[in-house]
């Protein structure tokens, strides 16, 4: 029994996610169909691939993920099929898979099958949900399409370093408006090697990163390494963005004493 998950910006007012579910049922009546989330803003292929990256390694080997943003194609964003961790990820190659990737081996083709309609502006329905079937029923890639050797490149901006700091930036903020950074707690302790230290967040100062939300008081702010590796600021039953003004790209220091 297949499992195929969900991921859209489409949101749950109109009819695409019906449609798409309906049409995976038509192909496959015993699928598990998840949906990881639908409230990616438009376009946001960031934080699209925050949230798959973070769940689809809990999902058994052999799920389908379907990836339902920015799904135009072109010359240089092909629709591609990509097989990685014992999981396939069906989409459009517009950055969304290496940031979901990262340096993960993976093996991809360009997908090279006719969708069922004449029209262009609903891929996944037409296109992607046909690709997933085939694969569910054991086709090989090599039918699906042509060897796909290289992934496009995302350039995301990395942490700066040097002896006694990292400069990072809030990379996603959740529906909690914790703010996640790109900085991890590997080269947090490789470059703070014991050091005490401050975390500057414009006029905010955090002097210590906890092991959880609670670890102060409400609403104090707080710092620690969620579940996904990276440092996170948060107020503890408290919206951290807005209080803090804090938004994708703002500016997070540590200082290193």
């Amino acid at each position: 029994m297949a499992i195929i998950t969900l991921t859209s910006d489409w949101g749950l007012s109109d009819y695409y996610v019906a449609a798409v579910k309906g049409t995976i049922l038509s192909a496959l009546p015993d699928a598990t169909i998840v949906d990881i989330t639908h409230n990616i803003e438009p376009w946001d292929i960031a934080s699209a691939a925050f949230i798959i990256r973070n769940c689809y390694k809990n999902f058994p080997e052999g799920t389908i993920h379907i990836i339902a943003v920015e799904t135009e194609e072109s010359s240089d964003k092909p629709h591609i099929a990509l097989k990685a961790d014992g999981h396939y990820f069906i989409g459009t190659d517009n950055d969304i898979f290496s940031l979901i990737l990262g340096d993960t081996p993976y093996e991809a083709v360009i997908i090279d099958v006719i969708q069922d309609s004449d029209y262009f502006t609903f891929t996944t329905r037409d296109r992607f949900v046909k690709v997933a079937a085939m694969i569910a029923k054991g086709v090989s890639f090599s039918e699906i399409g042509s060897p796909y050797p290289a992934i496009r490149k995302s350039l995301t901006f990395q942490p700066t370093i040097d002896n006694n700091s990292i400069h990072g930036i809030v990379t996603f903020i959740d529906s909690y408006e914790n703010a996640v950074t790109n900085i991890t707690r590997e080269l947090f302790e490789k470059i703070r090697n014991g050091r005490a230290y401050e975390i500057r967040l414009g006029k905010y100062v955090i002097d210590k990163i906890c092991r959880s939300y609670t670890e102060v008081a409400m609403p104090d702010i707080v710092a620690l390494f969620g579940s996904h590796g990276f440092l996170e600021i948060a107020i503890n039953h408290g919206k951290a963005a807005s209080l803090l003004g804090l938004s994708r790209d703002s500016s997070v220091d540590i200082i290193f004493k």
